[in-house]
């Protein structure tokens, strides 16, 4: 046996798979980069249909168009009020971080969309003292209704199958749902939304 065979059935003895061999790691690139490709879709396809909301129920805008909840002070928050102007409602909870997060944002567009028709609503489905507790440290320019476990039934009903927070519902002057988002909104969400008015 040469030196050369003797090295050549070393060689392929310490890699038997070839894998010294240039077209084997760009084979084995790609196969990684394909499953990786692979398991990224799968997860932006799994997020996508777990944060889009579902179909409206049945009777549902009417439902949301006759529910009343009490304020912090025990004033009467009714969603007929603001029936015939664009309306943003925002359920949204105290211990929700992406909710707390989105408050102030919801506050600049009450305060920039107001002269042009638009009202923001928001549905704490929390306790009543964590709310009033919360809206001593920053308060809100929009309404706050307590809407507890009734608000989680009727975000459901709109959509947000998960109950999921926080969860936006944009209505048009008609009274129609026009938008609704299952997460954080942003400043691009709220631009677009605007629009509306």
């Amino acid at each position: 046996m040469s030196a050369e065979s003797g090295r050549s059935q070393s060689d392929t003895h310490l890699n038997p798979q070839g894998e010294g061999d240039p077209m084997h790691r760009r084979r084995r690139y790609l196969l990684t980069s394909a499953v990786a490709l692979g398991a990224l879709g799968a997860g932006a396809g799994v997020a996508w249909w777990r944060f889009r909301p579902a179909a409206v129920m049945t009777g549902a805008e009417a439902a949301f168009w006759d529910a009343q909840f009490d304020g912090p002070s025990g004033e009467s928050v009714r969603m007929a009020d603001w029936r015939g102007r664009p309306l943003l409602v925002n359920f949204w909870a105290t211990w929700c971080p992406p909710c707390v997060e989105e408050l102030p944002l919801l506050n600049a567009f009450q305060a920039s969309q107001a002269e042009k028709g638009w009202q923001v609503v928001g549905l704490a489905v929390d306790q009543p003292s964590a709310v009033r507790g919360f809206l001593q440290k920053l308060p809100l320019s929009f309404p706050v209704g307590m809407a507890g476990f009734a608000g989680t039934e009727l975000s459901r009903s709109l959509g947000n199958l998960t109950g999921g927070l926080p969860f936006t519902v944009v209505f048009d002057a008609a009274g129609q749902i026009a938008h609704r988002k299952i997460g954080q909104v942003s400043e691009a969400d709220l631009t677009q939304w605007a629009q509306l008015g």
